[in-house]
């Protein structure tokens, strides 16, 4: 029996009346993406319109997903809600604390002895709230969902931005915060400015050496980190309906570097084989009952640009490979101009590891197309000249996989299997390595390459292909290589060329798994103790952060002027301080440290004004907080984009921190922001960035009539006695205004009971 079932009956049964109310208030043919945000409204069918990219909505989601890094934190806010169980279907899932090292089954062994107090308590929790719990080694949040959770016309959020995957199946899935999912699982309403909405028509049909995977690649060169910021991507065609829902999860999984709302793709033939081969033949028979719903009207895809923001057409007949990097994953490149630009940008052009895997291309058919280039290797006397590492996605791949041989053909080649987790892809990656800031080179089939992102070296080169290009330099061991054209020299001296990859979309035996790491919860949890040490280092309860005082903020102190990108990879690092995720005291010490500082281009090095002394962001404010001083940190476009994670808000909110002054903001991180109770301000003239200077002191005025759409005044008063007075906009409407005054929306939740 697939999960929660009878939800998933519910929401179609829904369907076709809440089609209709949504049809006759739009009152023309509706996207894909309208017809699940509109029939997933929380007072029910539509009666009102309501407005792209301005009107708040409040949505009823049909799940939350959390992996265990963010649902630490998470969780501990439920804990603090009040509440006997979750009022939605939940899972957690053990994908991130796992410490890619020597190999799956070392790396499990250690990792459950470094972090169990923490799998212990997330185990616990989920037990006593009714929360389906994946052990380590399950796999990676998002491939097990794909496999057992999501379905075509469902709405789900997860504490990860790239629970967007499960668009591949059909789902409007959203990334969001942790507090966004104590609101859904304590019943509350989840709002969300309504998308604008991005149409890519597919045309042709890949073939050779172009995989999924360089549909994103190309999407994110076109639509840039930001370009999708505040929209859904909704992909459809030809094209779409011939890719493999596998394939199409690859692509809406990686719309996160594009800041996208997320990604999705209509019901159709090959979703529906998925269903069929992973057990959930029943959910595919439901769904081809209402499958005129799970897909845009027929007019939409017609004439697209009548019905969508902004529409992208790619012919993947024609497309060719990409390579996107360095340092960020919209720098796209095709193959074929590749090794042009490793040499004019003077790029390392050895490789010396090629990845593949992780939540972004980690099932049965990319791990095939890989094998097959990893068996030409063999059988023409090729070696391996880059390491070369394999993660599958969940264990139902990697059992699979092995048993079919593909396992043992990557270690001839050389390769070594990682544990089903997230390894590499977010930092959790011991490297071989005795030089740890060398600049070099590796590449992966991961979806996000900023600088220290993989191992922790700002002078790693990462860059981000799809899992059989990845093979191909592994074996090369050259950026310059082209797969396409070029010959290698093997081990007999002879010139060889790769053929094209063959791959396998489902296994001719079926899928099969010995343990597939679920744990059902107790049907009554009341019973069910949930033990946090004082002493511990790893888990924190959460004490409520203070409301708003009432007045005015004056004479905030500077903290930093952040320069150029500040994802939340700068603002709260994950690697190493992955340990700390449920102890918010300790991983504050993470805070900013890798943002840059625009007076001395240093980071983690901030002027005390207190002292007139350079010191570390974390520590700096800390002093501040000491002296009662609140602070006020200034960042530049697209500040927070990047992953979920919560504690890039909640560190800043916690130490003291009152407010996020920059000249635009990512989607999620401004969410994050409000919800704690912060002040998320923009520059009304971006220039007035260069007007803030390093011993500024900063009064924010208006907050006494803090309301939707009215600017408030900033004045920053400078060390020489001058002074600006600046205008600042916001984005805040009557309920997250409530969450400021309260002091956090959670705040909010445990008054109203």
């Amino acid at each position: 029996m697939p999960f929660d079932i009878e939800m998933i009956k519910e929401v179609y049964a829904k369907y076709p009346e809440r089609i209709e109310a949504a049809r006759k208030v739009v009152q023309k043919p509706l996207t894909l993406t309208e017809k699940i945000l509109y029939s997933h409204l929380t007072d029910g069918p539509a009666t009102k319109v309501h407005e792209r990219g301005s009107s708040y909505v409040d949505f009823q989601p049909d799940r939350v997903a959390m992996q265990d890094a963010t649902a630490q934190m998470a969780l501990l806010q439920f804990m603090q809600a009040g509440k006997d169980k979750v009022a939605v279907p939940s899972t957690v899932h053990c994908d991130h604390l796992i410490l890619a090292k020597d190999g799956a089954k070392e790396d499990l062994k250690n990792s459950i002895n470094a972090s169990g107090e923490v799998f212990s308590f997330l185990e616990s929790v989920s037990n006593k709230y009714g929360i389906g719990f994946w052990k380590p080694g399950a796999g990676i949040i998002h491939q097990v969902v794909l496999e057992n959770y999501a379905f075509p016309g469902g709405m789900m959020i997860g504490t990860d931005s790239h629970t967007v995957n499960a668009g591949g199946l059909g789902m409007v899935a959203i990334g969001v915060g942790g507090a966004d999912a104590v609101d859904v699982m304590a019943g509350m309403p989840w709002e969300l400015k309504f998308p604008k909405l991005i149409g890519v028509k597919l045309t042709g049909k890949l073939s050779g050496w172009t995989a999924s995977k360089d549909v994103i690649l190309k999407v994110a060169g076109i639509l840039t980190v930001k370009g999708g910021t505040g929209a859904i991507v909704e992909y459809f065609g030809e094209g779409a309906n011939s890719l493999s829902c596998t394939g199409k999860g690859t692509i809406c999984n990686m719309g996160a570097e594009i800041g996208a709302t997320t990604s999705t793709f209509g019901y159709d033939e090959k979703m529906e084989e998925y269903l069929r081969g992973t057990g959930r033949a029943e959910i595919a028979d439901l769904a081809n009952q209402v499958k005129e719903h799970l897909t845009g009207d027929p007019e939409v895809y017609a004439n697209p640009e009548k019905y969508f923001d902004q529409v992208i057409e790619i012919n993947l007949s024609e497309l060719e490979p990409h390579i996107n990097g360095p340092f960020t994953p919209d720098r796209a490149t095709p193959l074929s101009k590749f090794a042009e630009e490793v040499k004019k940008n003077e790029w390392p052009q050895e490789l010396e590891v090629g990845l593949i895997g992780s939540c972004t291309n980690s099932s049965y058919e990319d791990i095939t197309r890989s094998a097959s280039i990893a068996k030409q290797a063999i059988d023409k006397n090729l070696k391996a000249k880059a390491e070369f590492t394999i993660t599958p996605g969940s264990e139902q791949v990697r059992f699979t996989v092995d048993r079919d041989g593909y396992l043992d053909t990557f270690g001839q080649m050389g390769g070594v299997v990682l544990a089903n987790a997230c390894g590499p892809c977010i930092g959790q990656w011991a490297r071989h390595t005795n030089d740890p800031n060398r600049k070099n080179s590796i590449i992966t089939s991961f979806n996000r390459n900023f600088a220290k992102r993989n191992d922790g070296n700002p002078n790693t080169h990462s860059f981000v292909a799809s899992p059989e290009i990845v093979t191909a330099f592994a074996i090369a061991g050259d950026l310059t290589f082209n797969p396409m054209t070029d010959t290698i020299t093997n081990e007999d001296g002879k010139e060889v060329k790769l053929d094209e990859p063959q791959g396998i979309e489902f296994p001719p035996q079926g899928f099969a798994v010995e343990d597939s790491g679920y744990q059902a919860p107790a049907k009554d949890g009341s019973n069910v103790d949930v033990v946090v040490d004082p002493e511990s280092k790893r888990l924190q309860l959460l004490e409520p952060f203070e409301p708003w005082e009432g007045t005015d903020l004056k004479n905030l102190k500077l903290l930093i002027k952040a320069k150029g990108k500040c994802t939340t990879d700068h603002i709260s690092m994950a690697g190493p301080w992955l340990r700390y995720r449920g102890h918010l005291d300790n991983i504050s010490n993470n805070m900013l440290i890798g943002a840059i500082n625009a007076f001395n281009d240093s980071t983690n090095s901030v002027k005390n004004q207190l002292t007139g002394e350079y010191g570390e962001v974390p520590a700096t404010q800390r002093h501040y907080k000491e002296e009662g001083i609140g602070s006020i940190v200034v960042g530049d476009e697209n500040y927070g984009e990047g992953s979920s994670r919560e504690h890039a808000a909640m560190e800043p909110r916690f130490l003291g921190v009152r407010a996020i002054l920059v000249k635009s903001f990512a989607r999620i991180h401004e969410t994050n922001l409000k919800k704690q109770g912060m002040l998320a301000l923009t520059f009304d003239n971006p220039s007035d960035y260069d007007l803030v200077q390093e011993d500024d002191t900063i009064d924010i005025l208006g907050l006494t009539e803090f309301a939707p759409g009215k600017p408030m005044t900033v004045v920053l008063k400078h060390a020489d006695g001058s002074s600006n007075s600046i205008t600042v906009n916001h984005t805040y409407n009557e309920g997250q205004i409530e969450w400021f005054k309260a002091g956090s929306a959670l705040n909010l939740i445990k008054k109203h009971g």
